[in-house]
């Protein structure tokens, strides 16, 4: 385990395959590399209109099966580092936990977070400075014991709404878990964000294609939504696992609406 935490992604490796992508890699340069750990996708599905009033005009809501999903996704990030420099150990490597759902502008699928909250206040506030994203300082630890984890992340954020959450998970199978359902929830390459105006961005992301597993996850603490003002589901949620994947991701840029 200590070997993985260390190992620097490979941004050669990620870019090496493209043929599961839906459309081509963006022009230009990557900024960021890194590589995603032990990773829990906890899905419910919402009502749409519950939804559609905290997204902005310019980006459409996507659904599945009539209804659009709301996810909490805990990992750890290992060698996060900025082209061309080489990782730094603790600012490299740090847990994250987000809420998000799923939008599309121009056709392209994406990520919109709510939240993101990480142990590490330089890639907080880095993170809010280049891509605008909603990033909070947490207490934060993940602490893997074989084929499980154990995580807990508490906001410190000063200002920001209450955000917890605590528990165990991992696989429950070795199954594969390839149905239109993961791919609709997992199968995304870019990141939506907005400024105070509306003005979409699109953060461009590549890595190969998600090797899901079924997992199990014994909850203890779980506040997440109350911050978007919406009471947290009371349905089981539909839990996904994925042991590592290595990312590059590319700065930003405008949206321009269609039309313009």
């Amino acid at each position: 385990m200590a070997a993985e935490m260390t190992a620097e992604p490979s941004p050669k490796e990620s870019l090496r395959r493209t043929d599961h992508r839906p459309y081509p890699l963006p022009g230009g340069p990557w900024a960021l590399s890194m590589r995603w750990h032990d990773l829990l996708f906890a899905h419910w599905p919402v009502p749409a209109e519950r939804l559609r009033p905290l997204i902005p005009p310019a980006l459409g809501l996507d659904t599945f099966d009539g209804h659009a999903w709301l996810g909490v996704v805990p990992f750890r990030m290992s060698g996060v580092r900025p082209r061309p420099l080489p990782g730094v150990p603790r600012l490299s490597d740090f847990p994250e936990l987000n809420l998000r759902t799923y939008v599309s502008a121009g056709g392209r699928p994406g990520i919109w977070f709510f939240s993101l909250d990480a142990h590490n206040p330089v890639a907080v506030r880095l993170a809010r400075a280049l891509y605008g994203l909603p990033y909070f300082d947490a207490r934060m630890s993940c602490e893997p014991s074989g084929e499980r984890v154990r995580y807990r992340s508490v906001r410190t954020h000063r200002g920001a709404p209450e955000a917890r959450f605590t528990g165990t998970y991992g696989p429950a199978g070795e199954t594969p878990q390839t149905g239109p359902l993961e791919h609709f929830l997992t199968e995304r390459y870019c990141m939506y964000t907005a400024d105070r105006r509306g003005r979409v961005r699109r953060g461009e992301i590549h890595h190969g294609p998600w090797s899901l597993q079924p997992a199990e996850a014994e909850v203890e603490d779980l506040q997440m939504t109350g911050q978007i003002g919406l009471r947290q589901p009371e349905t089981e949620p539909v839990l996904h696992f994925a042991r590592r994947l290595d990312v590059v991701v590319w700065l930003p840029r405008r949206v321009v609406p269609e039309g313009s």
